[in-house]
């Protein structure tokens, strides 16, 4: 499934877009004010899934511990 923040992000692009047509612009604001609404744009699943992928670039980044990188496996492990 889709990340609901990245998603919202997307739309967001969408309607700001010069090269979209004010079709596509009306399509993408109307669902990303649904996904507002809803709370699914900002809501707990979109926040775990920034969470996740803030342990997963911790366990990638070079200037993180190796004790940093392992807890954060652990937590990825653990959100699973």
């Amino acid at each position: 499934m889709a990340n609901p923040g990245n998603v919202a992000r997307g739309l967001k692009a969408a309607v700001s877009n010069p090269n979209n047509s004010e079709e596509a612009k009306e399509r993408a604001q109307a669902r990303l004010d649904e996904m507002e609404q809803s709370g699914e744009a900002y809501g707990t699943e979109a926040h775990n899934a920034q969470v996740r992928q803030g342990h997963k670039a911790a366990t990638n980044n070079p200037n993180v511990s190796d004790e940093v990188k392992q807890r954060s496996a652990q937590a990825i492990s653990n959100m699973n």
